[in-house]
């Protein structure tokens, strides 16, 4: 081909809707509009299959089209010639394109319309310029390369889980210019993400959880693709529908408040993966349209993939040489006692009959507060990661990023108590008060 399809990506932004041409085995053509043209690789795009049309009914029996898109920039018009290969029903391309076809039903009010029913695949033959000799100014967009180094570098430094969020989120602020975002990490025992650092929101969300599956952080994680969405959707939303709640009449309500936006009308959720595995999302959002290119899912995908990188490597030293905390007496305080009650079922934890966390997070804190009542206040991460009685997963248990979200819940919730770094894989619980312990089974 003498025009790549990498040279012509904006075409497939969605911006101007794209046609195309099809002929039955008899020589009858067909022209219909596509809701989708998605850049696959170098050599494939995938074409939205909604309707059992006669595109459809062509393309079965005579595999060749030829499709045109327009740059939305310059309004140059390119032909493909194109041979169907085959549909995909579901995985990452057909969670990809549902997810951004949602995004343009919502916006045009077609929903209940525009439902995908596959990912048509198609080579790409050949690439044709409608107007070769016509001179357009070409608006290419700045590169985001020098964001990226600028980013990378930043990520380089870090010695710690902590710093290594905190320069992410500084860096999509500071140099992509993202002003709403957030980190999440998977836990894989409950299939659940949980909000570990945030970037924008009036309350951090700290501890909020989002399941496998659910709206577009959920979908990418559970198909371990990024997902970018250029318009306001219903179906990719965060309402409280789409929260896991949890709780009952014993214990209260045990629901973090998700931070996003109420009414995002661009979003992009970048799977972190390390060693094959899940370790959580990166994503981003904008209350306006169109705001992330095809450039910014590709950076964000090699900042996610050095995130993962990272998290790896810090996971592997976290326990290095640590030993076994010394047992310290802990300081006696004075004053009113703070009643810490724990539910067994969830490891829910409240303090003075107000949530602060649960799950594996919960459980640590308990066992902290229980060890402080009998005189210590120095810990490891590594005897934690040892205590059977956390129950931590055999494989990437994630402490690190649970002790970073028991730190920062406390800090913004509960100042009768506080973790404090001594060293690496070190840290003492502050308690400022008695505390009185209560578990409910």
């Amino acid at each position: 081909m003498t025009i790549s399809l990498e040279a012509i990506r904006r075409c497939f932004e969605g911006a101007v809707p794209a046609q195309i041409a099809t002929c039955a085995p008899d020589g009858t053509p067909n022209v219909a509009y596509l809701s989708q043209v998605h850049y696959v690789d170098d050599r494939h795009v995938a074409l939205s299959f909604q309707f059992f049309s006669k595109t459809r009914e062509n393309v079965l029996a005579n595999p060749y089209a030829m499709a045109q898109v327009i740059d939305p920039l310059s309004g140059v018009h390119y032909r493909l010639s194109l041979q169907y290969l085959q549909t995909e029903t579901e995985g990452p391309l057909f969670q990809y394109m549902k997810a951004r076809l949602a995004g343009v039903a919502s916006h045009t009010g077609m929903s209940e319309v525009f439902v995908l029913r596959g990912a048509d695949v198609y080579r790409v033959l050949d690439i044709q310029c409608a107007a070769p000799a016509t001179v357009i100014e070409d608006r290419m967009p700045a590169s985001l390369l020098p964001a990226l180094r600028a980013c990378s570098s930043r990520l380089v430094r870090c010695t710690e889980l902590a710093a290594l969020l905190d320069e992410t989120l500084a860096g999509l602020a500071g140099h992509f210019g993202v002003a709403h975002a957030m980190l999440l990490m998977f836990d894989a025992a409950s299939r659940h993400l949980y909000t570990v650092a945030s970037l924008g929101y009036p309350e951090s969300g700290v501890g909020s959880e989002i399941a496998l599956g659910a709206g577009v952080i959920g979908v990418a994680a559970r198909e371990q693709t990024p997902i970018r969405i250029g318009f306001m959707t219903s179906d990719y939303s965060y309402s409280r529908a789409l929260r896991q709640r949890s709780g009952g009449t014993d214990g209260g309500e045990r629901e973090i408040p998700f931070p996003g936006l109420s009414a995002p009308h661009s979003q992009m959720a970048v799977p972190i993966t390390g060693g094959g595995r899940l370790l959580g999302v990166l994503y981003v959002e904008s209350e306006q349209s169109m705001c992330f290119t095809y450039e910014h899912e590709d950076a964000f995908v090699a900042l996610a993939a050095q995130l993962g990188f990272a998290m790896q490597l810090l996971e592997q030293s976290a326990d290095r040489n640590d030993a076994v905390a010394e047992a310290p007496r802990a300081k006696v305080t004075s004053g009113e006692a703070v009643t810490v009650r724990r539910y067994a079922a969830d490891n829910s934890v409240f303090v003075e009959g107000d949530y602060l966390i649960k799950g594996v997070a919960g459980a640590i804190l308990w066992k902290l507060l229980s060890d402080h009542a009998q005189g210590r206040s120095e810990f490891t991460n590594r005897e934690l990661r040892l205590d059977a009685s956390l129950r931590l997963p055999d494989i990437s248990d994630n402490l690190e990023a649970r002790l970073i979200l028991l730190h920062r819940r406390l800090q913004e919730r509960c100042p009768y108590f506080r973790i404090e770094k001594t060293g690496r894989g070190r840290f003492r619980l502050a308690v400022d008060c008695p505390v009185r312990l209560e578990a409910v089974s």
